[in-house]
């Protein structure tokens, strides 16, 4: 591997074991065990992406609601950030497809919001708000109110809102969906930029878009559905991780003019087909 992809593990950032979820009388999630580790490059700051793929209603949103806090599984636990501490709703950002801002306030002063949510001052949230606007081409539309924004400038700052609230973990769902090829070059963009902010940022993608989710990521979680010899449904898990960064495939750039990464596609979509 070339220098500039040589990376060390340094413990983690993300630990589910044993989790299981039941529901209205249902097992919704079962033996969900996965973790993310704290991956530090020589000389760059390098956060982790993890993208996470299945088919529609299989329990990733159930899942995505566990990891946020917002759903006590039935079974099994959740530690995040590196201290691996039990999540609570408010430790984990969410980034919603509607991308919800507060319609009555400016780019500048929603980011204020949620700077003084997680303790900063006025004066604080303020500065780090302008300084992330600044970093990703939006000074300029700190002073705009949602809705003159268009849809990939709403998810930026979403996103950003995000960040400013909690500390180093963001989850998004479906960032991808309904964006045209440009805007989700953009978003792909975005999220590879929030990774390079900061060594423990930690960003979790919910998505249907196998390509985008291989050209952002350096790990895929397939979820499938499971069952017992008499093929009677056990619930869901994650029945697959692709490690890309030992593949190779992580952290380039223009990867998607590698052959290695059709390869890659191909064969996630080959094992989504039969989840």
């Amino acid at each position: 591997m070339e220098d500039k992809y040589k990376h060390t593990r340094e413990g983690k950032v993300l630990e589910v074991s044993n989790l299981g979820l039941f529901l209205g009388g249902r097992t919704i999630l079962r033996e969900v065990n996965i973790s993310v580790d704290n991956i530090v490059r020589p000389g760059m700051n390098q956060g982790q992406v993890v993208a996470l793929l299945g088919p529609s209603g299989i329990g990733k949103t159930q899942l995505f609601r566990c990891l946020a806090g917002l759903q006590k599984p039935t079974l099994g636990t959740i530690y995040v950030t590196k201290e691996l501490i039990p999540v609570e709703a408010g430790m984990v950002g969410v980034v919603a497809q509607t991308y919800p801002l507060f319609k009555h306030r400016t780019v500048l002063g929603n980011l204020i919001v949620a700077g003084k949510q997680r303790g900063y001052s006025k004066k604080e949230a303020e500065e780090r708000a302008m300084d992330l606007l600044s970093h990703y081409g939006l000074a300029d539309r700190k002073d705009f109110y949602p809705s003159k924004l268009s849809g990939g400038q709403r998810q930026r700052v979403a996103i950003l809102q995000q960040v400013l609230s909690s500390e180093h973990f963001l989850l998004m769902d479906e960032p991808f969906s309904g964006l045209d090829t440009i805007a989700k070059s953009t978003a792909c963009d975005t999220i590879l930029q929030l990774s390079k902010l900061d060594e423990l940022n930690t960003t979790i993608v919910v998505t249907h878009d196998i390509e985008s989710a291989v050209k952002i990521a350096d790990t895929v979680w397939l979820m499938g559905r499971m069952y017992d010899e008499q093929h009677v449904l056990l619930g869901a898990s994650i029945v697959k991780k692709y490690n890309l960064i030992e593949r190779g495939l992580a952290w380039h750039e223009n990867i998607q003019e590698m052959p290695e990464f059709h390869q890659m596609v191909n064969e996630i979509k080959n094992d989504f087909y039969r989840c």
